[in-house]
């Protein structure tokens, strides 16, 4: 497997306002960047625009942005650069796994394009999708979508010569970022392979930061249950995501975030989902919190 050297966050630091991460998201991040090379590794144009997408300084303020605003102000988990790679990593995975039996997303489906350009789409619109949480939370799809557009139409020339396919494809990636969210209904299979894949970090590593600034809300907790989610090949369906949860708190992640992505979307025939706790041979569940307090309007951890 490729190495994720000058591809991490670590590896591009860069001035300006950052926000920490702990040390096991940055391992998250890792894996995410090897799993994204090693599909790349067969589709030339992905692989440019993703080398181009992680180098771009307009694009690296904008994860910078976004993540101080979500995290920082608005107490929420990760939405900035190490986010976008996981979604990216698992949007890509799940395609893999599609196209393998003989399942193609829209814009191969219906002559657009070649496997290189959807892996393409679905990369950048992973990669995209969060950015407009730098002007609020509020409609950030909308946000980002607009936000994305001046960042393709620089990039996409240096891929694309042809304009009325570079346009097509701008076209889906934006239509990707637009309804990645649960209350934008998805009429593309690519939309629903990017909104699926956020769904998919729910890892405690994803939970740690908000956490650690005193959030204690269920989104929170629930996500810290969330040891290892597996995008796996299924028994009965071409897709399995598998969550290995330490509490049994991280089925409200699963059911809430997951679930309402997956329910009604394009590739809903295509997925399943087991949750279970680890160890299974354990009755009991791991402690996440042990005490909250009351202060102000706000409950915090500890004494």
């Amino acid at each position: 497997m490729k190495k994720a050297n000058n591809f991490t966050s670590q590896d591009l630091k860069n001035v300006g306002i950052e926000v920490e991460v702990p040390e096991g998201y940055v391992e998250l991040e890792k894996e995410a960047v090897n799993a994204i090379l090693d599909v790349l590794s067969k589709y030339p144009k992905a692989k440019k625009m993703f080398e181009m997408l992680v180098q771009d300084d307009e694009v690296r303020a904008d994860w910078d942005i976004a993540n101080f605003i979500a995290v920082k102000k608005l107490h929420y988990n990760d939405h900035g650069e190490i986010h976008a790679k996981i979604v990216a990593a698992n949007a890509l995975k799940m395609y893999q796994l599609l196209i393998e039996q003989g399942i193609n997303p829209d814009f191969v489906e219906y002559g657009g394009g070649d496997y290189d350009d959807e892996a393409l789409i679905l990369l950048s619109s992973a990669l995209l999708h969060d950015i407009g949480n730098q002007i609020y939370r509020g409609n950030h799809p909308l946000h980002s979508s607009y936000l994305a557009l001046p960042v393709l139409q620089r990039l996409l020339p240096e891929i694309y010569d042809d304009m009325e396919k570079m346009v097509e494809i701008r076209g889906f990636i934006l239509n990707a970022i637009y309804a990645h969210d649960a209350d934008i209904p998805d009429i593309t299979m690519e939309s629903a392979l990017v909104g699926i894949a956020d769904a998919t970090d729910m890892t405690k590593g994803r939970g740690r930061m908000a956490f650690d600034l005193g959030s204690t809300s269920i989104h929170v907790i629930s996500a810290l249950s969330i040891d290892r989610v597996i995008i796996a090949k299924g028994k009965e369906k071409p897709i399995e995501i598998i969550v290995e949860m330490s509490n049994s708190s991280g089925i409200f992640q699963v059911e809430e975030t997951l679930g309402k992505k997956i329910f009604g979307s394009p590739i809903e025939p295509y997925i399943d989902i087991t949750a279970k706790l680890t160890p299974q041979e354990v009755n009991y569940d791991k402690r996440i919190v042990r005490m909250i307090k009351l202060k102000g309007r706000k409950f915090t951890t500890g004494e």
